[in-house]
């Protein structure tokens, strides 16, 4: 009987932490650009995700992400950003900083990126490997980043993204501050991204 008492709650707690996870809460809507935010399970910084279509296909959204050294093209408050290392064209290991408003200190960041293209669903993850380079006294490290990309080609040259977010930025930001603009820098980046792919596809 306890073992299913425990079972039975081991299961409740479970379901109950789907749940809370799974409660997307609308933050902006604008030019077909959805960007929702949720309280992740543990923790004070919410997750975010960024649903949208782009008029491209897979292949022109993959160049543009191994395209690293152009990121000040389209990623909101980029710095800088250049190839560490790459194993092949869909695994690739950079190095990119982030310039933030004053007197916040400018973050850097390693991430890995992981390109899976398959013949439904295209799969792109973005890790942060903190250890990967020693730090740079000029900048706070971002301890903890994580971005996927889950993409379906709706038509022959349209695509739909339904992309997720978490960041834990470092340093001293107060993590009310984080959560009250942290829709800012995605919804502006895939509205660049949607400018960039369209040039592109005009060309």
């Amino acid at each position: 009987m306890k073992k299913k008492l425990v079972l039975l709650n081991i299961f409740f707690f479970t379901l109950s932490a789907a749940m809370a996870q799974s409660n997307w809460e609308l933050k902006r809507n604008e030019n077909g650009i959805a960007v929702y935010t949720r309280k992740p399970a543990s923790g004070n910084l919410k997750e975010l995700r960024v649903v949208c279509e782009l008029n491209a296909t897979k292949a022109q959204l993959i160049s543009t992400l191994q395209d690293i050294g152009n990121y000040n093209d389209w990623v909101y408050s980029n710095k800088k950003s250049e190839i560490l290392k790459s194993f092949n064209p869909q695994k690739i290991i950079y190095y990119t900083e982030s310039r933030l408003p004053w007197p916040i200190k400018d973050r850097d960041l390693i991430v890995q990126l992981d390109i899976n293209s398959g013949p439904e669903i295209l799969d792109i993850q973005a890790k942060s490997l903190p250890e990967y380079l020693p730090q740079n006294n000029k900048f706070v490290r971002v301890p903890y980043s994580l971005a996927k990309w889950k993409v379906t080609q709706a038509d022959d040259n349209k695509l739909k993204v339904d992309y997720t977010f978490s960041v834990d930025p470092g340093g001293s930001i107060p993590s009310w501050l984080v959560n009250a603009t942290m829709a800012i820098g995605p919804y502006n980046s895939f509205v660049k991204l949607r400018e960039l792919l369209k040039e592109k596809n005009s060309k």
